[in-house]
C-alpha cells in the first residue's frame, strides 16, 4: 500500500516545472508555491531554467500535439519547413539559427524572444545577414547553429570558384558572401587572379648521352579562365606543375650536354611552347619559363674543367703561332727596308745597342765606338 502524502513545492520566477505522476504527464507548474496530494513514490517534479530556452525533453512532442493550450500559454512554438531557417532573437539580438524542418519548443521567459522565419530555396545568404553573420563569428559567445552558414571573404586581386554539391557554379567578385549549407555541399576556392611563380627544384634528368643532371626550374603563370579550368581540373597549380615536369624532361633527354650547354635559352623557349599548348586549351596562361641551374655531377665537372683547358691552350697556342708568324714577318720586311740602306742599317744596329744597354750597369769600349759597332755587326753575321 502506497504512503499518500501532500508536499510542497516551491517554483522561483526563473522557472517552470512539470509534475509528473508514474512517468505520465499531469500538468505543468508556474511560478510560486503548490501543495500537491498523492503518492509519495508515484510522483516526480521536474524543474526548467526559463534562461536555458530551448525546452529539450520526450515529452516535448506530447505537448505539441495533445496540449496546444499549454503550449500557447508557456512556450514558443517553432515549426520550420524543410526550406526553412529560422532566426532566433532575443531581446532584439541574434541567437541561434535554427535548421530546416524543425519542431521546437523555447520556454516564454524574461527575454522578448522573435524568430524570423527565412526561406532558402536560393542557397545565397542576403548581403546585410552575411554581415552580421560575418561580425558574429568574430565574438567570443558566437551564434548557436552558424556552422549551417559558409562565410567566405574574397580579398581583392581574386576570385572565389563557388561548388555547390560537388557542381561548379560561377565565380564570387572580392568581397563577404555567404551561403546556407542546410542540405547541400557548398565550397569556396579563393584564387590569385594576379601572376603566380611556379618552382620546380631538384629534377634529375639524363641527357642524350647518358649525362645524369640535376635542373632547377623557374615559371610563371596566372589563370587565363578559371571557371574553364576548374571545370577541367581538381587543382590546376598541380597540374601545371607535373605538365612542366614532362616537357622539361622531354626537352632534356632528346638533347646532348653540349646542346643544353650551348643553348639554355633555346630549352626555355621548347619547354614554355610545349606547356603553353597544353595549358590554353583549359584556361591556364604560362607566361615565362626559366632554367635557373644545370647541376652536374662532380666526376662531370672534372672532365668539363680539363676539356675548357685544353681548348684554352689550344687558343693560346694558336694565337702564340699567329704573333710568331706576325713577327717573323716583320723581321723580313725590316730586313729588305735595310738592305743596300747603310744609314737606315746603322740606325738599327744603335737601336739594338742601345736596348743591350738598357740591361747592363757599365759599358767598357775600347779602340772607339766603331769597332764596337762593326763587332756587333760581325756576331750579326755569324
Amino acid at each position: 500500500m502506497s504512503l499518500v502524502t501532500v508536499i510542497r513545492v516551491h517554483i522561483g520566477r526563473h522557472e517552470r516545472g512539470l509534475l509528473f505522476r508514474r512517468g505520465d504527464f499531469v500538468r505543468a507548474l508556474e511560478p510560486g508555491s503548490h501543495w500537491i496530494a498523492g503518492a509519495f513514490d508515484r510522483l516526480e517534479i521536474q524543474t526548467f531554467d526559463t534562461g536555458r530556452a530551448l525546452f529539450s525533453h520526450p515529452v516535448a512532442d506530447y505537448l505539441m500535439a495533445e496540449e496546444p493550450e499549454l503550449v500557447d500559454k508557456m512556450f514558443h512554438l517553432v515549426q520550420l519547413k524543410e526550406d526553412q531557417v529560422g532566426l532566433r532573437h532575443e531581446d532584439g539580438d541574434l541567437v541561434e539559427i535554427i535548421p530546416p524542418g524543425a519542431r521546437r519548443l523555447y520556454w516564454k521567459g524574461f527575454k522578448a524572444m522573435t524568430v524570423e522565419v527565412r526561406e532558402i530555396a536560393d542557397p545565397e545568404v542576403p548581403l546585410e545577414w552575411t554581415r552580421r553573420f560575418m561580425h558574429q563569428a568574430l565574438r567570443v559567445h558566437k551564434v548557436s547553429g552558424l556552422e549551417g552558414v559558409q562565410l567566405v571573404e574574397v580579398p581583392e586581386h581574386a576570385v572565389g570558384v563557388l561548388t555547390i554539391d560537388g557542381r561548379v557554379e560561377r565565380l564570387l567578385q572580392p568581397g563577404v558572401h555567404g551561403f546556407w549549407k542546410f542540405g547541400r555541399s557548398v565550397n569556396v576556392e579563393i584564387v590569385e587572379l594576379r601572376l603566380v611563380m611556379l618552382e620546380i627544384s631538384g629534377q634529375e634528368i639524363l641527357t642524350r648521352d647518358k649525362v645524369a643532371l640535376r635542373i632547377n626550374l623557374s615559371a610563371t603563370w596566372r589563370y587565363a579562365d578559371v571557371l574553364d579550368a576548374h571545370r577541367h581540373l581538381v587543382r590546376p597549380a598541380d597540374h601545371l606543375y607535373r605538365e612542366l615536369q614532362f616537357a622539361l624532361r622531354s626537352a632534356v633527354a632528346t638533347r646532348r650536354l653540349d646542346e643544353l650547354l650551348e643553348s639554355r635559352e633555346v630549352l626555355d623557349r621548347l619547354v614554355a611552347e610545349t606547356v603553353q599548348r597544353r595549358m590554353e586549351p583549359i584556361g591556364l596562361h604560362v607566361e615565362s619559363v626559366g632554367i635557373r641551374d644545370i647541376i652536374l655531377p662532380g666526376e662531370m665537372k672534372v672532365i668539363l674543367a680539363q676539356v675548357v683547358e685544353a681548348e684554352k691552350v689550344a687558343e693560346a697556342n694558336v694565337i702564340r703561332r699567329r704573333e710568331e708568324t706576325a713577327a717573323t714577318r716583320s723581321l723580313q720586311n725590316t730586313a729588305r727596308l735595310m738592305e743596300g740602306n747603310s744609314t737606315m742599317l746603322r740606325l738599327k744596329e744603335m737601336e739594338t745597342l742601345e736596348r743591350i744597354s738598357e740591361r747592363i750597369d757599365r759599358i767598357t769600349v775600347v779602340g772607339g765606338l766603331d769597332q764596337v759597332l762593326d763587332g756587333l755587326v760581325r756576331i750579326r753575321q755569324r
